[in-house]
């Protein structure tokens, strides 16, 4: 064997375990910047215009959003077709919807609006998805990081996130199929920080000449019943669960909300009754999946932005308990 081969074999491993530790380095970098994104979108003052694409559907929306004294202050102002403002106040989420002759006002809660769509606790996603840095590329006139989350298996879709290079502010974000297909693109194409945190523009101006009546079809109490969903897909988890009052239902309807932390499911629930329908089968429109079947009498629909095959497995796993 001759020296210079045994010196070769020698540094190989020295090698290997320095790649390997720069990779491990790179890994974390990319978390630290998805947590300084994940904490941008809820701690600056900014204002601008972003742009939401889901199949040929296209929105503009004007947002402002201030955080002050611990506390976070946004208005979504919808630009195209029906009037429509959306305000936060942290998980809060009050909806003015222009409708005929008056504005129905919607409450919510603790869903993720552009751009605060990243969880402030990250581990979650790092158990489901590896990062990889891309490049720079310039939106909305500033510089941004460009970061890809894969998915460690089938059960959730591919992301791709613009990170402003100075603030952490999420610029543009990209829902990815598994041939790396576009099918949900959100981004800003103007954006900038304020440095006022005045907050007179907080509030609705849609049509104060109209009556403004509540929308009541969203009991936000928690409620607990028998369903057990047993074996959910790897990573997924309840995060909540309520009761809707659907016009025309003679019982509330369920809702069981699953996440693994950035991808949601929901599993509505509803008692079949005398002259109702039974709706079977599966469908796929853009990034969204259903899945509906019938179980002990009750209507079961799993819906989500996910992969069909996540959709299925968690209404196949329903069961009651006796």
């Amino acid at each position: 064997m001759s020296p210079k081969y045994d010196f070769r074999r020698a540094l190989l491993p020295v090698l290997f375990l320095a790649a390997v530790s720069q990779a491990a380095v790179a890994e974390e970098d990319l978390w630290a910047t998805m947590q300084k994104t994940a904490s941008a979108a809820r701690e600056l003052n900014y204002q601008g215009l972003f742009v939401y694409h889901n199949g040929a559907m296209i929105r503009s929306v004007q947002i402002t959003h201030i955080y002050e004294g611990g506390r976070e202050f946004t208005r979504n102002v919808v630009l195209d077709g029906r009037p429509r403002e959306v305000f936060s106040e942290g998980d809060d989420i009050v909806i003015f919807n222009a409708k005929n002759d008056k504005v129905v006002i919607e409450k919510r809660r603790g869903q993720n609006l552009f751009p605060a769509m990243l969880p402030t606790q990250l581990y979650p996603l790092k158990q489901n998805y590896k990062l990889k840095f891309v490049g720079q590329e310039r939106i909305a006139g500033r510089l941004a990081q460009v970061i890809d989350m894969i998915p460690n298996d089938n059960l959730r879709y591919q992301y791709r996130i613009w990170s402003d290079a100075e603030y952490g502010l999420l610029l543009k974000m990209s829902m990815l199929d598994m041939e790396g297909h576009t099918l949900e693109q959100i981004g800003f194409n103007q954006v900038a920080m304020l440095h006022t945190k005045d907050l007179d523009w907080f509030q609705p101006k849609i049509d104060a000449t109209k009556p403004y009546v509540m929308d009541d079809t969203t009991d936000l109490t928690h409620t607990v019943d028998n369903l057990v969903v047993a074996n959910l897909p790897a990573g997924y988890k309840k995060v909540d669960q309520i009761q809707l009052k659907v016009p025309g239902r003679t019982a509330p309807v369920q809702q069981l909300i699953f996440s693994d932390g950035l991808a949601s499911v929901s599993l509505f629930v509803e008692p079949m009754v005398k002259g109702m329908q039974p709706r079977v089968g599966k469908k796929t429109m853009g990034s969204t999946n259903v899945y509906a079947h019938v179980l002990n009498g009750y209507q079961l629909v799993v819906v989500g932005e996910v992969p069909a095959q996540t959709v299925e497995q968690i209404a196949q796993q329903v069961t009651f308990k006796k």
